[in-house]
């Protein structure tokens, strides 16, 4: 659970990158993707501090039923996500090849027996 907590502003950003939502809508995609419930406690006070760092912005719908507030991801909260997922991928991959899970040979990346996302059919 840390672990996910230390990830949960990334996880918002990916949402917000695929479409704008309001705070329930991020609250239900939470525990939908990933079986957690982060609750309003939580999930508000980081959309407030996402947004006073310039990650994120919001705007209020006022066409339904009752007001919501809508928050969408920024330029700034594009290029964050897009260096963090490169950090990230790096750092998996460091941590695969320490383990043997990932090897290269030329040009051909070897994951678990497949080579470059593919079942090797000239393996003995």
């Amino acid at each position: 659970m840390k672990l996910m907590r230390g990830l949960l502003d990334l996880v918002v950003l990916q949402f917000l990158r695929d479409r704008p939502m309001h705070g329930y809508q991020i609250i239900a995609s939470l525990r939908k993707n990933f079986g957690v419930y982060f609750g309003p406690s939580t999930i508000y006070p980081l959309l407030s501090v996402m947004e006073e760092n310039g990650y994120i912005k919001s705007h209020w719908d006022l066409e339904n039923d009752r007001p919501r507030k809508v928050y969408a991801v920024t330029p700034q909260g594009v290029e964050l996500l897009n260096c963090t997922e490169e950090s990230l991928s790096l750092i998996y991959r460091k941590l695969a090849i320490g383990m043997g899970k990932i090897s290269f040979n030329g040009n051909n990346l070897t994951i678990n027996g497949l080579i470059n996302g593919k079942k090797n059919l000239n393996r003995p």
